[in-house]
């Protein structure tokens, strides 16, 4: 009888480690996903980012965001502007 209770506690001995070892390998596979969850949330991120200042670039440089053309000053006048009343112009 002395072997019976030998073999009960050797087969919980074995069951316990292999419980332990499939625990251990359940937390190094977590900490793997964990590590790549990270590093495919920050490269996501990142391309969102690069993405919306691409984007708004786009817009306030050719789109309809861009500011209108001035006329350059340099540019000469043609003709003088016509006086508000109707009158005729006295310049010269």
């Amino acid at each position: 009888m002395a072997t019976r209770g030998k073999d009960r506690q050797t087969r919980e001995q074995r069951e316990r480690a292999r419980a332990y070892q499939a625990r251990v390998a359940l937390h190094e596979r977590q900490v793997r996903r964990r590590t790549r969850d990270n590093v495919l949330g920050v490269v996501v991120g990142l391309v969102v980012i690069a993405g919306a200042i691409g984007a708004q670039t786009a817009y306030f440089v050719a789109g309809p965001g861009a500011p209108a053309p001035s006329p350059s000053p340099s540019a000469p006048a043609t003709e003088a502007p016509a006086s508000p009343s109707g009158a005729p112009s006295t310049t010269p």
